[in-house]
């Protein structure tokens, strides 16, 4: 065997890290089953699956956005979001407009259907959220608010491909400051 093929020893991983890694895959886990999809859909008033909601929510996020940008946010091939969109136009959410820097290209922008649905479902699951989060102090929601934002900006600067990849990252590092 090669000393390039030998396996490592694992990396010790700090307690608090294993808490919020088991903690996002719960929350993760409640918010994304098919039961809890059709009562948000229901109480919101939209009949649309999960990735059409996907779909909206990144269009609306951006205002209007190419196809295969929107296979890259959502981390899809793009014939998926093909797909997806022609049901989605199809049903009166989005519409395809021409590219203002390139005629040949197409971006993708919501409805006032689509953007009607989007605002729907956000407000129904931010009442799920304010009844989960209810006994929070103001102080409490506004720290959550902002370490969760740090931590999507830091997915999103890379550590996120780290994670998903189980590479690499700076978590345990020692600050070099």
């Amino acid at each position: 065997m090669s000393p390039s093929s030998q396996p490592t020893a694992p990396v010790p991983v700090p307690v608090d890290i294993i808490t919020i890694e088991q903690s996002l895959t719960h929350i993760a886990y409640l918010t994304n089953r098919v039961r809890q999809h059709e009562r948000l859909m229901a109480l919101a008033g939209v009949p649309l699956d999960r990735a059409a909601v996907a779909l909206l929510r990144a269009v609306a996020d951006s205002d209007a956005l190419r196809p295969s940008e929107l296979a890259g946010r959502l981390g899809v091939e793009a014939s998926h979001i093909t797909r997806q969109v022609q049901q989605l136009q199809k049903a009166g959410y989005v519409t395809r407009v021409p590219d203002p820097d390139d005629r040949r290209a197409q971006h993708i922008r919501l409805t006032p259907t689509g953007q009607d649905a989007v605002d729907r479902v956000r407000q129904a699951s931010r009442r799920g959220m304010q009844l989960a989060l209810g006994d929070w102090t103001p102080e409490e929601l506004h720290q959550l608010a902002t370490l969760f934002r740090r931590m999507v900006d830091d997915f999103l600067s890379g550590a996120g491909e780290d994670f998903l990849n189980g590479t690499g990252g700076h978590a345990g590092a020692a600050d070099p400051r």
